[in-house]
């Protein structure tokens, strides 16, 4: 039995076509080693994608701790299509690393829902330097450049799905407006008629 091949299911997807759109660079100074790396990448990947320089905003913080503030702050002002959240947690022999990466991963992700602005996550959690020396231009890749490749796609998707019609047609409104006044029309029409009646008796 010869198997055909399954149709192409349509459907809406982002562009990595970032010209016109405006993009901010939120990244910590702390493995400052390693995020600089991170930015660098980040930065390239914007301006091959047909970023204009000054459309990128790049905005330095302390640490990984306070990117989901400043990544906030940035996206509230709706000036930006997208935030790229870079930063480097390395794990410690205390608890401190886990709390540090929970906050830091529920600040992201809650500061792109309720602003409606995506936002990337390049934030790297690793066991070790050598493992973040590797993610962050070495043997995997750097996912800066990854982060901002996400950026760029997921704000072209958002624009794409801003402009999709909506599920109710003009045509389908002035029906209903139509089908509205001639409803109001036929229940005026017993009035008229009992105020022509009444006319003619006083006459």
């Amino acid at each position: 039995m010869e198997l055909r091949p399954e149709p192409e299911q349509r459907g809406l997807a982002g562009e990595l076509n970032s010209s016109g759109k405006r993009f901010a660079i939120v990244v910590s100074r702390f493995n400052a080693f390693i995020t600089e790396r991170l930015l660098q990448s980040a930065y390239d990947a914007l301006l091959r994608s047909g970023t204009k320089k000054e459309d990128i905003q790049i905005v330095r913080v302390p640490g990984a701790f306070e990117i989901p503030s400043a990544a906030r702050t940035l996206a509230e002002t709706k000036k930006y299509d997208a935030i790229i959240c870079l930063g480097c947690l390395l794990r410690g022999d205390t608890a401190h690393y886990d709390v540090i990466v929970n906050e830091v991963t529920r600040g992201i992700g809650q500061s792109a829902q309720e602003t409606g602005v995506p936002h990337a996550f390049g934030v790297l959690t690793c066991e070790t330097l050598e493992q973040a020396i590797d993610r962050a231009g070495l043997k995997m890749g750097n996912k800066g450049f990854e982060a901002a490749l996400s950026a760029v796609e997921m704000a072209s998707l958002r624009a794409a799905i801003s402009h999709q019609p909506s599920a109710v047609s003009k045509k389908q409104i002035r029906r209903a407006a139509r089908n509205d006044k001639a409803e109001k029309n036929r229940n005026r029409e017993p009035i008229r008629r009992r105020n022509t009646a009444k006319a003619k008796r006083r006459s």
